[in-house]
């Protein structure tokens, strides 16, 4: 690259959330800029910026907002150079991306899992009648309401240590994570077990960690250029595509996941009514370099499909 690589007298500014879990993926993308371009760690600076999503976890992330919240003031940070590049979970991500900001590098993607948790009970099928869950996620919570609408569930939101401490106080009987933080936090045996997807359709972009940067930054698109992964990048582009099209947020329980089948993408989709009460499934495939128009198409589709009024009732 002809930009002027970082160095510890002029660092490399990484914005990211303070959790445990966001300052490890953070540290992931500093060690493989590190291995990209021979640098040493003093080269990088992390910055930790609070968001809305962090300050307020006393109210269910809808009720406060939904996408965005774990990602405006970064983003403001980003843009008034406060900060040079920005890591984040990208099932965070809002689809629209603030105007100056660019998003096109993407980390190996992990486990897109979810995991099930629980002190007692091995699996999800094992779950008693009227068993008491936990779980912040209103898509995690829809597809439970419709698979099992026997199951009580309630709100649970806070990191990995706050929600196990929920379960030893027996606030409920078990919660879900995402495998691919447990994985990035070393606590992969906080899962009792991995769900299968085709039990449990993931949050779109589940496991995938993106940078993002200046649109105009010369310097970090070189530097993020030799850590993109390009699998991860196609697989992205259809499920968030899919997502715009549905218009997704923290109020609407949808569900989305892209596999690479050589050189075609199968794309997989579920929407579902936030109580749980209706769920509507579908699928797409085609040349991978399509990935963005397969899933605007399979959207339509399952709109097409939605009753009107589908995503209002609310549980």
């Amino acid at each position: 690259m002809t930009q002027a690589l970082p160095t510890p007298l002029s660092p490399l500014r990484i914005g990211t959330r303070g959790s445990p879990l966001a300052l490890a993926q953070a540290h992931e993308t500093r060690d493989r800029l590190m291995a990209a371009h021979g640098l040493p760690a003093e080269a990088f600076e992390i910055v930790v910026i609070k968001t809305t999503g962090d300050r307020v976890l006393d109210r269910p992330l809808k009720d406060i907002g939904g996408k965005g919240l774990f990602t405006k003031e970064i983003e403001d940070a980003l843009l008034d150079g406060s900060i040079d590049i920005a890591v984040h979970s990208m099932k965070d991500m809002p689809v629209a991306q603030p105007a100056g900001l660019a998003l096109d590098c993407y980390l190996p993607r992990e486990d897109v899992r979810d995991a099930f948790v629980s002190p007692h009970v091995e699996r999800l099928a094992d779950l008693p009648q009227g068993a008491v869950v936990g779980s912040s996620s209103l898509r995690r919570r829809a597809q439970l309401a419709y698979r099992r609408p026997d199951l009580k569930l309630v709100e649970f939101r806070g990191n990995v240590q706050t929600r196990l401490q929920k379960l030893a106080d027996g606030v409920a009987v078990a919660t879900f994570l995402a495998m691919a933080g447990l994985n990035r936090l070393g606590r992969a045996d906080v899962a009792r077990s991995a769900i299968a997807v085709e039990d449990m359709l993931p949050a779109v972009a589940q496991g995938a960690i993106g940078v993002e940067r200046r649109a105009g930054d010369a310097r970090a698109a070189a530097l993020l250029a030799a850590i993109h992964d390009g699998p991860t990048g196609l697989r992205l582009a259809a499920e968030r595509a899919y997502l715009a099209t549905l218009d997704g947020s923290c109020q609407t329980p949808i569900a989305g996941l892209a596999l690479l089948e050589g050189d075609e993408i199968w794309l997989r989709g579920e929407i579902l009514r936030p109580d749980g009460s209706e769920a509507i499934a579908g699928e797409a495939r085609g040349p991978a370099a399509d990935g963005a128009a397969l899933g605007d198409d399979l959207a339509r589709r399952l709109l097409a499909q939605a009753p009107r009024g589908f995503f209002d009732a609310h549980p």
